[in-house]
């Protein structure tokens, strides 16, 4: 039974619907009945080059997004990483327990890598940090999708590796699977997943204008010639998972279901589908970005955060005192 959860997320700009649905939305479910935590992860973000000032206003971004979609600062820990130092000493007391070929077969290391001219050390070995921000917390559940299942089966060989030197202590995090939307894809290219580095047409802001989104979606691809007879084609299967996943929480299924029966007996307009996706995704959009602009105006999220730090330090301290003495560091050890 997972008891604690640790979910990270970079600060690389607003959320999209894809970040959205298929996570924070679960983050926020989640938070009523599982014990969570969740970090900016800010020193994961200065593996590639980035400016200083833009780093921490899209860290203050990230938190302020996430605070209107619905995450809960009472329930819970919500904090940026660089205001936690016990993650990177526990990085590098990991990182002597991870072996260089592990960390080499890293698939998105891979990409990464081969679309930059300078390769920094941190880019290899952020999934080592990676795994020190779960265990730290000695969480014991990750929500993740597809794309990290790499790096937590390298976060539980690491805590199974530390464990058979130093004795039984991590716990092997395991993957927590949302019930839907990991997988929205592009609206430009249905085959591709949404994602903000592909382009402007390519995703769906959380914050973005309404009068931009409803550009968006009316544009969005639909047939792409690769359907045959029956067949829903991959733009407008995509369109029909953000409507499924909107009507679940506007409660309005019944547009669902009668755009689905249209397009089984041929006669969905595909104007008619997307004018509907527009509608619903709207309903849901319109109070976070409402929650959003009051949170900006009060300027508490940075006193948020700073709460975050305090409660996830009693945490990291605690499991940092335990394993100093375990790999004999410091001169307080018996």
């Amino acid at each position: 039974m997972i008891t604690r959860v640790f979910s990270g997320i970079q600060p690389t700009g607003t959320l999209h619907i894809g970040n959205y649905f298929g996570a924070v939305r679960n983050w926020a479910a989640m938070q009523d009945d599982i014990e969570s935590i969740i970090c900016i992860v800010d020193y994961h973000a200065i593996t590639i080059d980035v400016d200083p000032t833009t780093l921490r206003q899209a860290t203050l971004s990230m938190a302020t997004d996430l605070i209107a979609c619905g995450i809960d600062p009472e329930k819970t820990v919500l904090f940026v990483q660089s205001d936690v130092p016990e993650h990177t000493e526990l990085g590098w007391i990991l990182g002597c327990v991870t072996s260089i070929g592990d960390l080499s077969r890293m698939t998105q290391f891979k990409d990464k890598s081969s679309k930059q001219s300078f390769i920094s050390s941190g880019l290899f070995t952020y999934p080592v940090l990676q795994a020190a921000d779960i265990l730290l917390y000695k969480a014991d559940g990750v929500p993740v999708g597809e794309d990290q299942i790499q790096h937590l089966e390298l976060s539980r060989r690491i805590a199974r590796r530390f464990n058979s030197r130093f004795g039984e202590f991590f716990p092997e995090p395991q993957q927590v699977v949302g019930e839907k939307g990991a997988r929205i894809m592009s609206l430009s290219d249905p085959t591709a997943k949404m994602s903000k580095s592909a382009g402007e047409t390519h995703y769906v802001g959380v914050m973005e204008p309404e009068t931009s989104i409803r550009k968006k979606v009316r544009s969005a691809v639909t047939d792409m010639g690769l359907e045959s007879g029956d067949a829903m084609s991959p733009g407008v299967a995509n369109l029909f998972e953000i409507l499924e996943l909107s009507t679940e929480s506007t409660g309005q299924t019944d547009i669902l279901e009668n755009l689905r029966a249209n397009f089984a007996v041929g006669s969905l307009m595909y104007s008619t589908l997307k004018d509907a996706v527009f509608e619903q995704l709207m309903e849901i959009l319109r109070p976070i970005q409402e929650k959003r602009a009051k949170l900006e105006s009060s300027g508490d999220v940075i006193d948020m955060l700073r709460s975050g730090a305090k409660r996830a330090r009693i945490m990291a301290k605690e499991t940092i005192a335990q394993v100093r003495p375990l790999v004999g560091l410091g001169t307080d050890n018996p």
